[in-house]
């Protein structure tokens, strides 16, 4: 189950993004709430459609739900399907929540009797899959984090403090006060620090029934931020990825870090 988490997961991790053919996401049911324990639903995948279930699930095994008051909060009724995983999150407090499939693994590629061999997995079962005399060894550490964000109530920030590993994004107003029209503006972090040149690639939902993607593309200036004016109301793909020697991994030479978020625009 894990190695197909990584393989999942890690998709935005192994490209490029402007090559990526399947995105993956999570998306709630709602993402501002009210009211005494209210409940959301959360949908995840990774698909060729945004939000439509066509491709292969989402795993759940790396899922983090941070709660207002930042501890962390288990999912309800997870399941598992062909297509899609789902969860419940009952909201009983107060303020935003965090929810991201958090990852970090080992993609690796050799020759074996002439033949490209491939592998995604995790440090512990590298040693066990991977051969130890294996020819033009090539072994890469992938950072990803797919996320999405949710507020019963008032909203407060104390689930989006960064965790400074790999990328993040900081919302300089608040992630669940978006309106079409409207400019919203992020920061962007690596490691903590904010980073300059990221290139974003923002997508509506829906895209399954529209011949153009209507992609919105963004890029970091000297601060690390970018702004966007959304251009009607619904739920937004952002993505990003980069590439760097800022290994953790001992295996790794080098590092793949992807960043995926799934906003909801509400009309004005």
């Amino acid at each position: 189950m894990k190695r197909s988490l990584v393989l999942a997961a890690a998709l935005a991790a192994a490209l490029p993004f402007s090559a990526l053919a399947h995105k993956a996401w999570l998306q709630p049911s709602q993402t501002v709430i009210a009211g005494n324990s209210p409940w959301i639903t959360v949908d995840a995948a990774v698909s060729n459609d945004l939000f439509y279930f066509n491709h292969v699930p989402l795993r759940l095994d790396s899922l983090v739900i941070t709660a207002p008051d930042g501890t962390v909060v288990q999912p309800q009724n997870a399941a598992t399907g062909k297509f899609r995983s789902v969860f419940d999150v009952e909201l009983t407090q107060q303020g935003t929540y965090r929810l991201a499939s958090v990852n970090n693994g080992l993609s690796a590629s050799w020759e074996e009797d002439g033949k490209p061999k491939r592998w995604r997995g995790t440090p512990a079962t590298f040693a066990s899959e991977v051969p130890k005399k294996a020819k033009k060894l090539q072994v890469a550490q992938s950072v990803g984090r797919i996320e999405t964000f949710v507020t019963n109530g008032t909203p407060n920030d104390t689930a989006l403090k960064p965790t400074k590993q790999g990328i993040e994004m900081i919302a300089l107003g608040h992630p669940n006060d978006l309106v079409a029209g409207e400019a919203a503006r992020f920061r962007v972090l690596v490691d903590g620090k904010p980073r300059a040149g990221l290139a974003f690639e923002i997508t509506r939902g829906g895209t399954r029934y529209r011949n153009a993607q209507d992609e919105i593309k963004v890029t970091t200036d000297k601060k690390g931020e970018f702004s966007v004016t959304w251009p009607e109301a619904g739920m937004y793909w952002l993505e990003t990825g980069s590439e760097d020697k800022k290994t953790s991994l001992k295996q790794a030479k080098t590092r793949r870090l992807s960043y995926v978020a799934t906003l909801e625009v509400l009309p004005q």
